[in-house]
């Protein structure tokens, strides 16, 4: 009886050790998540500042053709996935997302956990990142991958690129958003209502291209901190289930503790009583 309520209690430590790891592997996505976030405001900021300079641009390139709507003979596509574990069917929800185009894009897949998902379906990608362990990392792996991009579209290897990334929506949760990234459309870009002539230092098609790279960049930055924010989040929630698990299963733990300790308590009052009634039967 004593071995098994010493074996109760070191499962119920057990258990405490395991719900305080839960705890603080929440705790850090909480945090990183609005972290990204804070972020994700300065991106769209300096991502909207950026759009009405190429609408502004385009005034002085008139002749300019964009044909971003043009069919596209080699996509490409840049899957963000987890980069960790822990965040529930993350990963397995892009890659499903995007499972029409995935055997006839050259694919770029950001994220070490998404990789291993990836290999487990014989998905076969073109280019592999892992997901910087902190926001504050995105812009250089936003450099990696533009850097990868552009070395395929000056060859010619692919003419159109589409970003697959998960978004957290509070109270609605996580879904699945892809977005357009080359060839831009030059037609969504808002016309400034100014149409003073501004003073540039550069030849117009230069400007314009100087400008869509940092706008490609922006958005390459967006999609990876919504994606960094939503694994975050929903390694929250995984955390959160799991605490829940834990608690019940402490409840339970310490339910049985204190029936065994009860039955230890009885039998040992049996046993008392027992060698009290023995010893007044010797007396007598």
């Amino acid at each position: 009886m004593t071995e098994r309520l010493a074996d109760i209690s070191a499962r119920i430590d057990g258990v405490r050790q395991l719900g305080a790891v839960v705890n603080a592997m929440r705790g850090i996505a909480a945090a990183r998540a609005q972290q990204a976030r804070t972020q994700l405001t300065a991106v769209d900021s300096y991502a909207s500042t950026i759009a009405a300079a190429i609408g502004r641009a385009i005034t002085l390139a008139p002749s300019t053709r964009y044909d971003g709507a043009r069919t596209s003979m080699r996509p490409a596509l840049v899957l963000f996935c987890a980069e960790q574990g822990f965040a529930g069917a993350f990963s397995e929800r892009v890659l499903d997302a995007a499972v029409a185009d995935l055997a006839t894009s050259e694919l770029f897949l950001i994220g070490t956990r998404g990789a291993a998902v990836a290999a487990e379906r014989n998905v076969t990608t073109s280019w592999q990142s892992a997901m910087p362990s902190h926001s504050l990392g995105v812009p250089k792996l936003a450099d990696r991958i533009a850097a990868a991009l552009y070395a395929r579209i000056g060859t010619g290897e692919i003419d159109r690129l589409d970003a697959v990334f998960s978004r957290w929506q509070p109270g609605d949760g996580m879904h699945i958003e892809r977005r357009r990234l080359f060839p831009l459309d030059m037609t969504s870009f808002p016309r400034p209502a100014n149409t003073d002539t501004p003073l540039v230092n550069l030849p117009s098609e230069q400007l314009l291209s100087g400008l869509t790279a940092d706008y490609l960049h922006a958005q390459l930055c967006s999609a990876a901190l919504h994606a960094f924010a939503a694994e975050n989040e929903a390694r929250m929630a995984a955390m959160a289930s799991a605490r829940h698990q834990i608690e019940r299963q402490l409840s339970t733990l310490q339910a049985t503790q204190r029936l065994v300790r009860q039955e230890e308590i009885t039998a040992e009052i049996i046993e008392l009583a027992a060698g009290e009634t023995a010893s007044q039967g010797d007396s007598g």
